[in-house]
């Protein structure tokens, strides 16, 4: 997830959509917000997510 989120960011700076300043301030979010108390709920959010993801079959 972090490697995706990464090119993510790095493709919306390439193409002008967010700017390198409020890109910094969003990934030193993300960074501090994993050392907080809400991190165990964001962890399992996501991997719900990315379960449900997995189990849709076309």
């Amino acid at each position: 997830m972090v490697l995706l989120f990464a090119v993510i960011l790095v493709v919306m700076i390439r193409s002008g959509s967010i700017k390198p300043g409020p890109a910094l301030v969003a990934v030193l979010f993300g960074f501090f917000l994993a050392s907080t108390g809400m991190a165990p709920s964001i962890n399992r959010f996501m991997n719900s997510i990315a379960d449900t993801i997995n189990q849709i079959s076309f």
